[in-house]
Order: structure tokens, then C-alpha cells, then sequence
């Protein structure tokens, strides 16, 4: 605002860490240059960006800006109130002022409890000279850095982290060891990960049977890594033809990594939002969710205003379309054939979500006594995540990822039975191993239930 007041035309690119704070700003931003006097300064459009904004929401930062509010008036402005997205993808024509405050979300990766988390931290100084850049690309501009150039100097790193070291490991082990490297510990890396990383991919890729106890590549690994998806999501789809339902399975895997969220959620409309979501909802979890969506995507012939009016996401819902596609043709090369059994089966439900165990059965949640779920193993205190369709509180959820916002949430759950887990992960779920915590009480009487049944 106080550059809007005393400063030449010119738009201003304002970079934020995340959404809220985002739109919590456009908001004040707008309502303070509205009660300015007219007169004296031109009109305003204050425009967000975000990676989950509506790709139509998206594409105003491009508009011009704002003519005067009368003939001869002060001329208008325009504001886009950014993430670090605007910082290297686009250009935006017409930016003259930047303002930065040295912060932005950054992926960390904690492989003691194998969770990938965003975190705000300050930027590193390459980040805070691409940011300046950005000011002035059509004509001279000025660059206003929230933070003291000693700062700047001596307390910001020189370069961003690699990927590398802030990302879970096991699809590059993964890589390395269908290439015949074995000895990773020194492999010639140009960052080298932390060792624990490095066990952890190790060790996960073990329990999923894709490495045998020695590290070598097993059949199924090799398989594995045929696939373009991370290791968990290619044994669900491995598994998928042994519970027959492949189609139903790719379609799950397209919609988990077609890179955005098939879900529009606009702040001002969010009621008509969740009630447009909640049509697609199924009893049994978010995954089984994703599917009914794509099937209706389907059934409208991916009809682009259906899309909109059920408040769906058209650009995410084609890459799934076409990351399905891909993922059928592999498997079929792999001698998996892409069948479907009967939608009215009894079990047609509970054999994708056997397949989705499968896959995931690490990343599971046992409901607590007390309240939340704690994670297995892991024993982390968590709760399923506003956006979960999972009406009650089943007893065992599993989770597709983990979020640490205001508190720890699960995210993408589906309900679980802890039978399948003793039946198809026994190596994993080992009581001899296993830390002290309900889950375990809960695992050693279904394992005295499989004995009794087997005995039978």
C-alpha cells in the first residue's frame, strides 16, 4: 500500500509461503487501497497465485492492470500476492516492484519417522537474487528486501538444498539397483544423502519383497522398477492382477500422482464445494473417492462443464486420464491384464482395498483410546485430515502422506481391516519386533484369531 501511495506506476509481486497467508493478505491489501481516497491514487486489483488455485483463477495475474478510475485520474495498479512459483516458472509483464520477506515453505525430509513435511525457513541468497530479478523485466525496477543486508550476508545459506537431500529415498535405490549398482554408500552422488536416508529406502524396499535380504534385485523389484511410480504405488499395481481389479487400481495410482488435486475448493464457496464432493464420497475412504470421481469424469464424456459445475480440477482429472493409460500399458508388457471384476460383487470394493494394502501397509494408523490415531511403528500421535471423507473413526486408516501444518494429519486415508494386515504383511507386523502400544494388543488377538481359524 505505502508503494501503491508514493511510488511510480507499476505493478508489485509480493512473495508469501503458503495459501492462507496468501489469501488472508489479497484480502487486507484490497480492503485498505478501497478506503484510500479515489481521487488521489488509482484503483487496485490484488490478484493470489498458488500451486491449488483453479487454473481460471490462475491466469488473471496476466490481466492488465486496472484503467483510471476517470479520465486524466491516477493510473491503476495491479498486485499478485505470490509463493516461490512466481519465483523461477513465470514471468509476469508489467511487475516494476518486488517485495520479498526471506521466507518460503521447503521440503524436509525426516527419515526416523519417514516423513516428508514443508516447513517455512528463510531462503538462500540465490533464491533472493532470482526474486530481484523478477522486478524490472521490461523496465527498471526496485526490489524491497524485508530483512537487513547482514542478514542477507551471513545468515542465509549460498545455494537452495538439493532435492536430493530434503526427499525420500527408495525410488533412486531403487533405480540404482535395476542398473547393478550395489555399493550405494559410495556411489559417486553429486550431493551424497544421509546414510539414514539411504537405510531407511533400504529397508522399506525389503519389506515391500522388492529386495531380498542380501539387497539384491528380486523379480518382483525388477518388475517394480519397470514402473513409473514410486516403489508403494507399483506394488499395489503388481498386486492388482492377483486380486483382479487392475483397471480400478491404475486409476487410483493415476489419480494419486497426476500432480495436482482433483478437488477445487474456492475460499468464498466452499460449502457448495464439500457438498459438491461429498456426492463422490465413499464410506470406505478418500481412495475409493478418487475412483468414483474419475468414473463420473467418464460418464459425463470428461465433459469440461460438468467439471466446473462439481467443482473438479479438468487439468488434473486429463493427466490422470493419461498417466492411466501409460500405467495399463505397462502392466500389460509386465503380463498383468487390465480386468475389472463385477462392480456388484461383494468383494469388487474389498479387493481394490486389499491391493491399496498391499502397497501401503507401512503407512497405517491405529485409533487410540484416548482419541487421534497413532501411527504404526512410528508411534506418532496423528488425526485424519479435514478434507477425509471417512465419516467415523474406523480402527486401523491407512494414509497415503503425512502433513505437519497446525497439528499432525494423515491425508488420503482409507478403512482397513487388521486381519489383512497379518495376512499380507506378516514380515512387517512381527510382534517380536514391534514397540509397546495398542495396535499391538490389537495385532496379538488377531494373530491368536488366525491360529484358532487355522487349527480349525
Amino acid at each position: 500500500v505505502q508503494i501503491h501511495l508514493c511510488e511510480p506506476e507499476g505493478d508489485i509481486l509480493l512473495f508469501l509461503t503458503g495459501q492462507e497467508e496468501i489469501d488472508t493478505t489479497v484480502k487486507q491489501i484490497q480492503a485498505e487501497c478501497n478506503a484510500l481516497d479515489q481521487k488521489k491514487v488509482g484503483p487496485v486489483d490484488v490478484w493470489p497465485l498458488y500451486s491449488t488455485l483453479p487454473p481460471a483463477q490462475q491466469q488473471k495475474i496476466f490481466n492488465a492492470a486496472p484503467q483510471p478510475a476517470y479520465p486524466g485520474g491516477p493510473p491503476g495498479r495491479k498486485i499478485v500476492v505470490a509463493t516461490n512459483i512466481a519465483e523461477t516458472s513465470l514471468t509476469i509483464d508489467g511487475i516494476v516492484y518486488v517485495i520479498d520477506p526471506g521466507f518460503s515453505k521447503q521440503k524436509v525430509y525426516n527419515p526416523r519417522i519417514r516423513i516428508s513435511s514443508l516447513l517455512v525457513s528463510p531462503i538462500s541468497r540465490a533464491s533472493a537474487q532470482q526474486r530481484s530479478g523478477r522486478a524490472g523485466r521490461t523496465r527498471p525496477g526496485k526490489c524491497f528486501r524485508l530483512y537487513t543486508e547482514r542478514a542477507f550476508k551471513q545468515e542465509l545459506q549460498e545455494q537452495t538444498y538439493p532435492e536430493i537431500l530434503c526427499s525420500e529415498m527408495s525410488t533412486v535405490v531403487l533405480i540404482l539397483k535395476k542398473l547393478a549398482i550395489d555399493d550405494l554408500v559410495h556411489f559417486d552422488f553429486m550431493d551424497p544423502p544421509a546414510p539414514e536416508t539411504l537405510m531407511r529406502a533400504l529397508e522399506m524396499l525389503n519389506y515391500l519383497g522388492a529386495l531380498d535380504d542380501e539387497g539384491d534385485l528380486t523379480e518382483l523389484g525388477a518388475q517394480m522398477a519397470m514402473l513409473p511410480v514410486e516403489p508403494q504405488l507399483g506394488k499395489m499395481l503388481l498386486m492388482s492382477g492377483h486380486y483382479g481389479c487392475a483397471n480400478e487400481v491404475a486409476t487410483i495410482a493415476a489419480m494419486l500422482t497426476s500432480g495436482a488435486e482433483p478437488f477445487v475448493r474456492p475460499k468464498a464457496e466452499g460449502k457448495a464445494a464439500d457438498e459438491a464432493k461429498a456426492q463422490f464420497a465413499h464410506i470406505d475412504g478418500d481412495h475409493l473417492t478418487l475412483l468414483n470421481v474419475f468414473h463420473a469424469f467418464k460418464m459425463n464424456n470428461e465433459n469440461k462443464d460438468w467439471v466446473y459445475e462439481n467443482y473438479l480440477n479438468f487439468r488434473a482429472l486429463q493427466s490422470a486420464s493419461n498417466v492411466r493409460d501409460q500405467l495399463l500399458r505397462n502392466l500389460q508388457r509386465l503380463g498383468i491384464s487390465s480386468s475389472s471384476s463385477d462392480v456388484n460383487s461383494p468383494y469388487y470394493y474389498e479387493n481394490i482395498r486389499k491391493c491399496i494394502t498391499a502397497g501401503f501397509f507401512m503407512q497405517m494408523a491405529f485409533k487410540q483410546s484416548a482419541g487421534g490415531y497413532l501411527t504404526v511403528k512410528d508411534n506418532q500421535v496423528v488425526h485424519l485430515h479435514p478434507s477425509c471423507v471417512l465419516d467415523d473413526k474406523p480402527e486401523w486408516v491407512l494414509y497415503n502422506e503425512f502433513v505437519l501444518t497446525s497439528k499432525n494429519y494423515i491425508r488420503l486415508n482409507t478403512r482397513v481391516k487388521g486381519e489383512w494386515l497379518v495376512e499380507l504383511a506378516p514380515h512387517y507386523y512381527d510382534l517380536e519386533n514391534f514397540p509397546q502400544c495398542e495396535a499391538k494388543n490389537e495385532l496379538e488377538a488377531l494373530y491368536r484369531r488366525l491360529q484358532a481359524k487355522l487349527k480349525k
